[in-house]
């Protein structure tokens, strides 16, 4: 009887974290249909220690950009010895139409109308789309229960940061809503990602809330999607720490001013979003209220899937 060959399946996919996060979906489900294949994951750096904790991805590129393009013909490099059964290629590059495959399912034009989670899963025929997934390793796992142990109490995610300042709700206004949740029993706790501007951003909030864990830095992503999950809430800023928790299913409340919700809103069991008033992609979101913020808190808390995180 002739052995079953074990497909090899190339993944490219962003090089931001939130875009990443919203492709795990997509990535789980060619795992289920295709049980013991041999995947490769290209990615970002930032992204690429969310790819590392899933048990099914074999080898993580991480694409590092170049000038004049270069990192393409550096992933083509690492990718052109190995003949592939199927390319799924997110980035809409050209890197995918020089490797041989059987399959191959290229993502173009670049930013649409729509849900970017809908786009994605229609390059399958996926009709709702798969909801995103996060991995983490059992070590990461049990790391994050010895620093947020569900005995200590109900934890608060914070995440007062963004890629850039537009996005970023001001950190007086983070504070107001922590103290008023603190009183229902939540402990604050803060993330952000790697870099002094990230640390930067962040460190208002921390100083306004000294009792607060501060859980940002330089930690592999499946470290902090374990860490999320052990919260009740998320309350944060368009970012790729709310697209890691709402595809954790941690209760998430994102919040938006100028970034589109009608594209990039938090895709989850237990997702939702609030935005600044005025026209998308120009809201400013000095215009979202505390007091609106923490009616939707509440609400989400309120909600079963709150009840169960807690």
């Amino acid at each position: 009887m002739a052995a079953v060959k074990t497909p090899r399946i190339l993944f490219i996919t962003a090089n931001r974290l939130g875009d990443a996060v919203i492709s795990t979906g997509l990535l789980a489900e060619l795992i289920r249909r295709n049980p013991g294949a041999r995947i490769t994951v290209a990615c970002g750096p930032v992204a690429a220690s969310l790819f590392e904790a899933c048990p099914s991805v074999e080898r993580v590129i991480t694409v590092v950009k170049q000038r004049w393009d270069r990192h393409w013909f550096t992933l083509w490099q690492a990718c052109v010895g190995t003949a592939w059964d199927l390319v799924v290629d997110l980035r809409g590059s050209a890197v995918s139409l020089f490797l041989w495959t059987r399959q191959r399912r290229i993502l173009r034009g670049g930013r649409r109308p729509g849900p970017r989670i809908n786009h994605i899963g229609a390059l399958m025929k996926l009709s709702p789309p798969p909801l995103p997934v996060t991995w983490s390793t059992a070590g990461q796992n049990e790391k994050a229960a010895h620093i947020l142990p569900h005995d200590a109490g109900s934890w608060l995610a914070l995440a007062p940061t963004a890629n850039w300042d537009g996005k970023i709700w001001p950190a007086e206004r983070f504070v107001a809503v922590a103290r008023d949740l603190m009183r229902s029993g939540l402990k604050p706790v803060v993330f952000y990602g790697p870099g002094r501007e990230e640390q930067a951003r962040a460190a208002p909030v921390l100083a306004g809330l000294p009792e607060a864990r501060d859980l940002g830095g330089n930690r592999p992503i499946g470290e902090v999607a374990a860490l999320l999950k052990r919260c009740a809430l998320f309350v944060g800023n368009d970012s790729g720490l709310m697209h890691l928790a709402a595809a954790g299913g941690v209760p998430t409340l994102g919040l938006f001013g100028p970034s589109k919700a009608s594209e990039y809103a938090p895709s989850g069991v237990a997702a939702s979003h609030v935005a600044a008033g005025g026209p998308e992609g120009s809201a400013d979101i000095h215009n979202l209220s505390v007091e609106t913020v923490l009616v939707a808190a509440r609400q989400r808390l309120g909600s079963p899937e709150g009840h169960a995180a807690a």
